[in-house]
């Protein structure tokens, strides 16, 4: 093998090698590569987490606006109950009292 021959060979050798390289990088990226539709899937799957939040986050401010009003309520009814109570109490003693009062008449 001469000297032009080992050049020759030598170049295909170098030149294979690169044509096998630059097919490995292509091929990576070819299989590597996302796709735009992934993309628009991932913004239009975004966009429905961020509507779901918003949504929860709404949900759980009428949950709470609705519980304080419940509340109030509950403490209102409470407050008229006592009242209605103490007002039956003092109608029983003071029936009772009249009771008392006609029996000793009698």
């Amino acid at each position: 093998m001469n000297r032009t021959e080992f050049i020759i060979t030598t170049a295909i050798i170098l030149f294979v090698a690169f044509a096998m390289g630059w097919f490995a990088n292509w091929l990576v990226h070819r299989f590597t590569r996302v796709r735009q539709s992934d993309v628009a899937d991932l913004d239009r799957m975004s966009q429905e987490l961020h509507e779901a939040e918003e949504t929860r986050d709404q949900a759980i401010t009428y949950l709470q606006q609705r519980e304080a009003e419940l509340s109030n309520q509950l403490t209102q009814t409470e407050a008229e109950l006592r009242a209605a109570m103490e007002g039956l109490r003092d109608a029983r003693q003071e029936a009772e009292e009249l009771r008392a009062r006609l029996n000793s008449v009698n």
